[in-house]
C-alpha cells in the first residue's frame, strides 16, 4: 500500500492492423516513461482504432491475443505496470478490453460495456457488451477503468463509484469533431460531480482513413477543476503524480497546453488526416489538378503543410474556356508553395472526343455532356500521372458541391483522398483566408500567403463553358451552406430550414431534391477528413433509391 502513485499517460498514434508495430510503440513508450508505477495507453491501442470488420476475422483476433500475451510476458523485465487496450475473446464472444500487466503476468482485465452505435461508430456489429466492470486494486488505490463510451452513460461510473473507486483512468478513441473538446470536458465534469472521483481522460492522436484523432487528453480534479491539459494533434507522454490525502486521491500534477481555436483546429485535422493516409498507404506524394480556383489552392496548401513541397505536384489542365487569370493564379499558388507545377492542355483530348462522338451527338445542342467530358479528361490525365509515377491523386471538391451533385462522377470526384470532403464552401473561404495570414504549428509549408489574394476574392467558376459562374446554377454559398447545414447536418425538414434561414420554400425543396438525387455519386466518392457531426460516408447513410421528400 502506498499514498503516492506515478501514472504515465501516453497519448499515442497508431496504425490499424499493425499489431507488431503498435506493440513495439507501446513498449517504447513504457521504456521512455522510466521509473513510474503505471503506464496507460489509449483504447484498443494494440489493434488500432477503429478496427472495424477486422474483428470479424478469426485469424486477426487470434494474432491480437497472441500479441497481447507477448506484451504481458515482456512486463517481466521489472519495469512499470502496463494498461493497454486490446481484444479479448471469451467463449466465442469478442470484447473491446483493457488489460493491466506487471511482472510478466496479467493482473486485471476489464471489458467495455457501452458500445457506441451511432455516427461514425458501429461497435455493436463487431463486439459483445461486457458486464458492469469491477475496480482494479493497485498499490492501495481502487482504480476504475471505464473505456471511452462507458463514461458517456451514467451506469458504469456510478457502479464503480458505489464500489468505492478512488479515481478513474479512461482510455479513449475519440475522433475529432468541431467543438468536441468542450463536449468532452463538460461530460467529464458531470461524471466527476456525480461520482466525486477525479478523472483522467486519455485520447489518441493521428489519422485513420476518414477519422482524425486530436488527443487533447486531460485530467479533471474532484472539485471539477481542469488540472492537466495535454496537447492536441501531437503524441505526448506525461507522468502524473497522484497522492492520497484526507479527502482521498488527487492528481497533484499541473500541466497546461493551449488547444487550437477555430479554424486552426479544422486545418490541423486536415493536415493530420492527409499526412497519415498518404504515409501509411506508402504513397510517395500527391498529385492534384491546380485550376487557379480556391478549392484546389487550399487543397495544395494543406498537402504541402502535411507532406512538404517536394511531395506535392500541381498540374494545370486548361481547356478552351480556361481564363488567363486562372492560369496565372494556378502558377501563383504553385510558386508561393514551392511545388512542382506543370501545364498540360486538354484541348487535343476535347477535340478528339468531339470527333469520336460527332455522329452519336449529331443534331444535339452542346450542354452538360460536353462540359463533363472536360472534367473527365482532366481526371484521365491526372490518373495517368498517378499510375506512371505513383503519386496519389488528391481530390479537391468541397461539401457544398458534393451535397447538391455539383461535381462530375469519374471527373473531379475521382481520386484517392479529399481533405475538403466535409468542408462547406464557406469553410473553404474561411480556411484560405486564415492560412494566408497564419502558418500552423508543425506545418511543412511556408510562412506567409500560400495563394494569390485573387483566388479568394474572384467569383468561383468551374470554367466548363463561356463566362460560367457557380451562382449561375446555385444560390450564393452563404445561403446554400446555411440550407445544407439544416438539411444534411441537422436533418431538418424543408419547412424547418425555411424558418431557420428565411429562404423561399421552392428553393429549399429544390436543394433537398438535389441532395437526395446526388446520393449515388457520393457512394462512389473517395474518403476524406471528417470535421463535423454528419459527414458523407461514416455518419450519413442514405438509400440511393429513395422516394421520401420533406418538401413534397
Amino acid at each position: 500500500m502506498t499514498d503516492r502513485l506515478t501514472i504515465a499517460l501516453a497519448q499515442m498514434n497508431q496504425r490499424v492492423g499493425d499489431l507488431a508495430g503498435n506493440a513495439e510503440a507501446i513498449l517504447e513508450v513504457r521504456r521512455r516513461a522510466g521509473d513510474v508505477d503505471l503506464v496507460v495507453v489509449p483504447e484498443l491501442q494494440l489493434t488500432g482504432y477503429p478496427p472495424e470488420d477486422l474483428v470479424l476475422k478469426p485469424s486477426f483476433v487470434r494474432r491480437t491475443m497472441e500479441e497481447a500475451a507477448r506484451l504481458v510476458a515482456l512486463t517481466a523485465d521489472g519495469g512499470p505496470a502496463l494498461a493497454f487496450g486490446t481484444i479479448v475473446e471469451q467463449d466465442g464472444r469478442r470484447f473491446n478490453a483493457l488489460v493491466v500487466a506487471e511482472g510478466g503476468r496479467e493482473l486485471f482485465v476489464t471489458l467495455k460495456r457501452e458500445l457506441p452505435n451511432y455516427g461514425t461508430f458501429d461497435e455493436k456489429r463487431i463486439f459483445d457488451s461486457g458486464p458492469l466492470p469491477e475496480l482494479f486494486a493497485f498499490r492501495g488505490a481502487k482504480i476504475g477503468f471505464p473505456i471511452c463510451e462507458d463514461i458517456w452513460l451514467e451506469d458504469v461510473c456510478e457502479h464503480l463509484a458505489a464500489a468505492g473507486a478512488d479515481f478513474f483512468l479512461v482510455p479513449n478513441g475519440s475522433p475529432y469533431e468541431l467543438d468536441k473538446d468542450e463536449r468532452r470536458q463538460t461530460l467529464v465534469r458531470s461524471r466527476v460531480a456525480t461520482t466525486g472521483c477525479p478523472i483522467a481522460y486519455l485520447n489518441r492522436v493521428g489519422g485513420q482513413d476518414e477519422l482524425v484523432f486530436d488527443g487533447s487528453s486531460f485530467v479533471v480534479a474532484a472539485d471539477g477543476e481542469l488540472v492537466v491539459q495535454m496537447p492536441d494533434w501531437d503524441e505526448a507522454l506525461l507522468v502524473t503524480e497522484w497522492v492520497r490525502g484526507a479527502d482521498g486521491w488527487s492528481c497533484v500534477t499541473r500541466a497546461s497546453h493551449a488547444l487550437d481555436d477555430h479554424p486552426a483546429d479544422i486545418y490541423q485535422a486536415m493536415i493530420v488526416g492527409l499526412r497519415d493516409y498518404v504515409g501509411r498507404n506508402r504513397f510517395p506524394g500527391v498529385v492534384l489538378g491546380l485550376s487557379g480556383g480556391i478549392d484546389s489552392a487550399l487543397s495544395a496548401a494543406i498537402a504541402v503543410d502535411a507532406l512538404g513541397p517536394d511531395k506535392v505536384w500541381g498540374v494545370m489542365l486548361p481547356s478552351g474556356y480556361t481564363s488567363g487569370e486562372s492560369v496565372a493564379d494556378a502558377r501563383g499558388s504553385a510558386d508561393l508553395l514551392g511545388i512542382r507545377h506543370d501545364v498540360i492542355s486538354i484541348r487535343p483530348g476535347v477535340e478528339a472526343l468531339a470527333t469520336m462522338l460527332e455522329d452519336a451527338f449529331a443534331g444535339e445542342q452542346p450542354g452538360l455532356a460536353e462540359e463533363n467530358i472536360q472534367s473527365r479528361l482532366r481526371m484521365v490525365t491526372l490518373m495517368a500521372l498517378s499510375n506512371k509515377f505513383g503519386h496519389m491523386l488528391l481530390t479537391t471538391g468541397n461539401k457544398s458541391e458534393m451535397s447538391v451533385g455539383y461535381a462530375t462522377l469519374y471527373g473531379d470526384m475521382a481520386g484517392g483522398y479529399n481533405v475538403l470532403k466535409d468542408a462547406y464552401k464557406t469553410t473553404v473561404f474561411t480556411l484560405s483566408r486564415w492560412r494566408n495570414a497564419n502558418r500552423p504549428e508543425g506545418a511543412l509549408g511556408p510562412a506567409g500567403p500560400v495563394m494569390p489574394e485573387r483566388v479568394i476574392t474572384k467569383p468561383p467558376s468551374a470554367e466548363l463553358r463561356p463566362d460560367q459562374k457557380d451562382e449561375d446554377s446555385l444560390p450564393p454559398y452563404e445561403l446554400l451552406d446555411a440550407i445544407l447545414v439544416g438539411l444534411v447536418d441537422e436533418e431538418l425538414s424543408v419547412a424547418e430550414v425555411c424558418g431557420r434561414t428565411g429562404a423561399e420554400r421552392p428553393l429549399v425543396a429544390e436543394i433537398e431534391r438535389l441532395v437526395l438525387l446526388a446520393e449515388y455519386k457520393r457512394r462512389q466518392a473517395p474518403p476524406g477528413v471528417k470535421i463535423g457531426g454528419r459527414n458523407f460516408g461514416r455518419d450519413r447513410r442514405y438509400p440511393i433509391t429513395n422516394g421520401f421528400r420533406t418538401g413534397n
